[in-house]
């Protein structure tokens, strides 16, 4: 799960497109079990810097990723309350 720090761009960012696919595809039960394990490693300390940001990096990517299934989540709960209450008044 932990990157080695290395930029993997030219424009020397560090992000990996490939970890962003990866991301990209998980379930949100997946994004937040590997966000938690990113923040236990950051807390504990004890990587360089390079490393440091990668993960911090990968946790951004993963906290966004659990928001779009929480705001997906959000918005099927909503639709399905508007279709009910337009059943109630037929």
């Amino acid at each position: 799960m932990a990157q080695s720090g290395k930029s993997t761009e030219a424009d020397g960012t560090g992000a990996d497109p490939a970890d962003d696919a990866e991301i990209a595809g998980f379930g949100y039960e997946r994004a937040r079990d590997e966000l938690v394990n990113v923040v236990k490693i950051l807390e504990q300390g004890g990587l360089d810097l390079d490393e440091s940001l990668a993960l911090w990096e990968r946790g951004e990517a993963l906290a966004n990723r659990c928001e779009e299934h929480l705001a997906g989540a959000r918005k099927r709960v909503e639709d399905a309350l508007h279709r009910t209450d337009l059943e109630r008044q037929e």
